[in-house]
This record gives structure tokens, sequence and C-alpha cells, in this order.
């Protein structure tokens, strides 16, 4: 009568103990495949957020105190950027809040450097600075 009586908690407790078993055999495995989709996109995110060194953007993402520059504004300012770096690619082009001038164009010349264009409100190049946010650069 003793044995019956702890017969159902036992069953129970092997029960539960084989469903964690197996449910933390499938959460490793899942990890190790990539085919959680949260472990996808943990691993999708995390590459994205770093990026390998040639690729990375010397001066990070958009500053929240800057505004992307659209229309005719922001077109000549790619023009003007484009012109003073023969071969250089655009990567945006927005306001200044640094004082330099209205405007800055980030780019890279044709090796892969960090560049930035200075335009002011009249649309004339003020300076053309070499080198990524604290590198002292070159100022032409």
């Amino acid at each position: 009568m003793k044995e019956s009586r702890w017969r159902i908690p036992r069953v129970l407790m092997v029960a539960a103990v084989a469903v964690g078993i197996a449910a933390g055999s499938y959460g490793v495995a899942s990890a190790a495949s990539g085919s959680g989709s949260s472990t996808t996109s943990s691993s999708t995110t995390a590459a994205t957020a770093a990026p390998s060194t040639a690729n990375a953007q010397p001066w990070g993402a958009q500053r929240s105190d800057e505004t992307l520059l659209t229309g005719t504004t922001g077109d000549k300012v790619r023009e003007l950027a484009l012109a003073k770096v023969p071969g250089g690619t655009i990567v945006r082009v927005e306001t200044d809040a640094d004082g330099h001038s209205a405007y800055e164009a980030h780019m890279t010349d044709a090796n892969g450097n960090p560049v930035t264009v200075y335009v002011d409100k009249s649309l004339n190049v003020v300076s053309v600075e070499t080198g990524g946010p604290g590198d002292p650069g070159n100022h032409a």
C-alpha cells in the first residue's frame, strides 16, 4: 500500500525531468544551428551592429541634433562634395551641429578613407577634412 502512494508523484517527477531534458536539448541544438528565430535575429543584429573594420563608417550613426538633407540643397551639397573628392562616395549629407558650417557631407575617398566636406549656407565649400572623429586628419 505504501508503494502505490508514491507511484503517481514518482511518475510525474520522472516525466517533468524528461520534458526538461528534451526542452534543454532542443534549445542547445537550436542555438548551435542558428535555427531558432530569436537566435537568428540576435546573430544578425550583432553582425550588423559590428561590421568589419574595413566596412565601418568612422562617423557612426547620424546624430539626433543633425538633419539629413533632401531636395535641392541635398543635391547641391552632394554635387559640391563629389567635385572636391574625385572618385569619392557619399555616405550621407546633413546639417552640421558642430559649427564648422551649415552643412556637411560624410563620404569616403577613392581609397576608402573618411572625408567630411563642409558647405556654408551660400553653398560654398568652406573646408575638407580627412579622417574620422577624433582623428586629427587634414584640413584643406
